[in-house]
């Protein structure tokens, strides 16, 4: 029995399955399940969610009877070994040093993403986040350092408030439903970036040890080999994990923060199309056309149907240049996997292990308290205000005063890149432990001052 081809013209070859009204219930079910997960993978509140869930989790476990589980795994060892060579770590720095390195890349490609074509494409369109991003990263940074004083160690985590969970904020910003104008959600998204286009160089400048210069020439040698796959034109994104590691290894050995490898690879991501002699669009139609044609002709040869199928896939992936399709293609794993992964490994703070009557800790949470919640707002508006009052830049269209002060409340959720500044700039357990529970306090506080006033507000925000 011969199927037709989908155009209505000569009969295919019988292998080639025909289009059928008759879909069997159980696969029908599985195909919806499928279809409804994808859809919940790409809601923004929905990894938001799943990150406060986390945390949740992370602090119910560490304040349980089964608290001593919650830190022994954490800190369970792990080891690589080749023959004589050896290297051992625990799961802990596997979080916060490797996975949080695609999490980094990730953010690596935004910022590449949106200086190419985005909010930071152009001076114009990029000055109003930039100088409100500066204002909500002095003001917290300049808060915290007068409640630290003198004092030298506390001082240490002048930048924990200086930065903005761009997963949380405009997740947050989703559940305030579609009355939320575009432009709005632009810039807080902008904001964010810039945020962390901050917090990257404070890690690089700030909060790595004392330089061992002989791992930048490993470092180096990934580069190195990065730039020569680009102009080999190797496109398969797992062939650039080789030079990424070399990176990777190579600012571990300096003693800078390995996940700055990340960074560096997502701002070196290709944002063209590969160069080709002919359009990926007729390579890929001519793949289409010619297994028509051999199904037309009665064949079946299962090699030369993958040969060009594999040559429209290829043709399909380089249609989309790789800092547009390679975010989309981790977004899930960060959002829904090494972010709650983190917040699970990193949120755990056992209230009775932290002393807050004690003047450092106690100055550490609070001084992250107000920066956070207070000072951010305060610094993104006022910001703000100064440069559109003295004509540097102009409130974007549908863009309102209502609105920046909404994007400073919800600036001043900083989880996840809060915590990871927190883990550098403390040693010590008491004060880091203070510090998480002053960015998890701040963070929430923030969230549901940010969820009040954007529906006293939304009304506003819509006009």
């Amino acid at each position: 029995m011969h199927t037709h081809d989908p155009q209505g013209q000569a009969p295919l070859h019988p292998q080639f399955p025909a289009p059928s009204a008759h879909i069997p219930a159980l696969q029908t079910a599985s195909s919806r399940i499928a279809a409804r997960f994808a859809h919940l993978l790409h809601i923004e509140s929905m990894s938001g969610i799943v990150l406060m869930l986390a945390a949740a989790i992370a602090l119910g476990w560490a304040n349980s009877p089964w608290a001593g589980s919650y830190f022994a795994t954490w800190h369970a060892p792990l080891a690589l070994t080749l023959g004589p060579w050896s290297w051992s770590t625990d799961l802990h720095f596997f979080v916060n040093d490797v996975l949080m390195t695609i999490f980094f890349l990730v953010v690596g490609m935004e910022i590449r993403r949106e200086m190419h074509n985005g909010a930071l494409a152009n001076l114009r369109q990029a000055s109003l986040p930039v100088m409100a991003a500066i204002g909500g990263v002095a003001v917290p940074a300049l808060i915290y350092v007068a409640f630290a004083g003198q004092d030298k160690l506390l001082l240490k985590g002048w930048a924990i408030p200086t930065a903005t969970d761009i997963a949380f904020a405009v997740g947050v910003l989703a559940l305030l439903g579609k009355s939320i104008p575009g432009p709005l959600r632009i810039f807080l998204l902008a904001l964010a970036i810039i945020d962390d286009i901050a917090a990257v160089l404070i890690i690089a400048f700030f909060y790595s040890g004392g330089l061992d210069y002989s791992g930048f020439a490993v470092a180096f040698a990934g580069l190195a080999l990065v730039v020569l796959f680009n102009r080999m034109g190797i496109a398969s994104a797992w062939a650039y994990a080789l030079p990424g590691a070399v990176l990777w290894l190579g600012l571990l050995q300096t003693g800078a923060h390995p996940t700055l490898a990340g960074v560096v690879l997502g701002l070196m991501t290709p944002v063209a199309m590969r160069p080709a002699q002919r359009h990926h669009l007729e390579v890929a139609q001519r793949a289409l056309t010619r297994i028509r044609l051999q199904a037309q002709q009665g064949q079946f040869e299962a090699d030369v149907l993958h040969q060009e199928l594999r040559i429209a896939s290829a043709a399909q992936r380089d249609l989309l240049p790789p800092v547009f399709r390679l975010p989309m293609m981790l977004h899930p794993w960060v959002a829904f996997g090494v972010m709650p992964v983190f917040a699970l490994a990193n949120a755990g703070v056992q209230f009775g292990g932290v002393d807050l009557s004690a003047a450092g800790p106690q100055t550490v949470a609070l001084g992250i308290l107000v920066a956070l919640v207070i000072g951010k707002p305060v610094g993104v508006f006022l910001a703000t205000f100064l440069a559109v009052k003295t004509g540097l830049c102009s409130l974007p269209q549908g863009v309102n005063w209502a609105g920046v002060v909404l994007v400073g409340l919800l600036a001043g959720i900083g989880f996840t890149m809060a915590i990871f500044v927190g883990g550098l700039a403390f040693s010590d357990a008491a004060l880091l432990g203070a510090a998480k529970m002053g960015i998890l306090g701040a963070s929430a506080t923030a969230a549901v001052l940010g969820l009040i006033y954007g529906f006293m507000v939304r009304h506003k925000l819509a006009r």
